[in-house]
Parts: C-alpha cells; sequence; structure tokens
C-alpha cells in the first residue's frame, strides 16, 4: 500500500466517525481551534483508509506510528491544509502553502550551494519541505537543518514558478485512484506540476524525496 492524502481540515462533526472519545476529548483540551481540527483530521483520515479499529500513538521520537500493523505513517499540515502518507516501508511528508515567505529565515536551512539548485520562485519553499520530509524520514531527533540534513539535487521541471491568482485551497487530492472516497482525485490532477528532489542524512546515501505543486499547495514525500 502507497496513500499520499491531503484535505481540508474537518470539523469535529465530520471527524467524529473515525476518532475515539479519548480523541475527542484531548483535541476539546487545545486552545486552538486550528490545532483541534488539524488533530482530528489526519487521525480520521488514517481511519477512513485502513478502518475504525486502528489504533494511533507515537513512537519513541515523537512520530505517529500504527502500533500492530505493517503499515507506516508520516503526518504534515499547515494553515488550510492536512497532509498523510501511508506506506508498508519507512516514508515522510511535509506540506506548505505556497505562499509562505521563507526569505527571511533562508539562511538557517540552506547552504549556498543549495541555494543554487534551482532557480524556482518557489525553491525555498520546496528546500524548506524537502529538508523536514528528510528529517521525518531519517526517525532520529536532534538533527540540524544545515549541518545533518543537505539537498543534492533538484529536479522541479516547468510548472513551479507561481501562478498570479492560484487558489490556496480547492479541492482535496489522493495519490491513488479509485479510493473510493467522494470528492477525492489522483495526485497531479490540480496545477499538474510535479518534480523530484535528492538529498541526504548526514553524509548518508542519497534519499529521492518527489515533489507536487497542487490546489496552491506544495508537498514533498517519499513512499
Amino acid at each position: 500500500m502507497k496513500r499520499l492524502l491531503t484535505l481540508a481540515p474537518m470539523t469535529e462533526a465530520e471527524a467524529a466517525p473515525w476518532v475515539t472519545g479519548e480523541e475527542l476529548a484531548t483535541a476539546a483540551g487545545f486552545g486552538s481551534a486550528v490545532r483541534r481540527a488539524e488533530f482530528l483530521t489526519w487521525r480520521a483520515a488514517v481511519r477512513r483508509e485502513l478502518g475504525r479499529d486502528v489504533r494511533i500513538a507515537y513512537d519513541a521520537n515523537g512520530a505517529p506510528c500504527l502500533p500492530g500493523r505493517a503499515e507506516r505513517i508520516s503526518v504534515s499540515h499547515c494553515p488550510g491544509r492536512v497532509a498523510v502518507v501511508l506506506s508498508e516501508g519507512p516514508c515522510a511528508v511535509d506540506i506548505e502553502s505556497e505562499t509562505r515567505n521563507f526569505g527571511r529565515v533562508i539562511a538557517r536551512y540552506m547552504t549556498p550551494c543549495e541555494r543554487r539548485l534551482s532557480e524556482s520562485a518557489l525553491w525555498p519553499a520546496v528546500a524548506w519541505c524537502a529538508k523536514e520530509a528528510l528529517y521525518k524520514y531519517a526517525g532520529r531527533r536532534e538533527l540540524d537543518l544545515l549541518r545533518d540534513l543537505r539537498l543534492l539535487e533538484a529536479d522541479l521541471g516547468e510548472g513551479f514558478d507561481p501562478l498570479p491568482g492560484v487558489s490556496s485551497g480547492v479541492g482535496v487530492t489522493a495519490a491513488s485512484a479509485g479510493t473510493g472516497v467522494p470528492g477525492e482525485e489522483p495526485v497531479g490532477t490540480a496545477d499538474g506540476a510535479a518534480g523530484k528532489v535528492t538529498g541526504s542524512v548526514c553524509g548518508g546515501a542519497p534519499v529521492t524525496l518527489s515533489v507536487l505543486r497542487a490546489a496552491g499547495y506544495l508537498l514533498v514525500f517519499r513512499y
């Protein structure tokens, strides 16, 4: 199984059939309505794919996991969107709005060499997502974005320059067709831009990540 799901945050009523009473109580304790929605949405998305009886927990590194099951998961969210990857092997995902400005923090996560890997105006955002995805994929704590996580190659191709007036929250996408969930489409049917970024963790073997631009959002993932 390999799934990449992106969806708008659900209301509590929408998520309720797929989450536990304990999860609803936990969410109720959050001071932020946005955080409550994100917390419930990704759990509902996982169970909608795998079944209502799926247990969700966190591993020793604080990453979400599915005890007793072969599938692995990775989760990300940004204003207006939640992303979930399901896979039978190591996986990772990160999502950001393509309108987020990384100019003020670029020196904290990109080396001069990394900045030159692509001329796309969206490259700083893609690079941020790529490093976040590498961090999750590594499954280790205390990795430094500059020292330990390196980007080696970027192939974004056409379609990675922002378009004026792009919508930032239209539709719901899923990486595999035929999920049977109303309103979902195969990934890549929105803005139609896709690419790849290759990086490494602590000088190890190269890791290739997929990049998708869709509906005003950027996703970097591996499954």
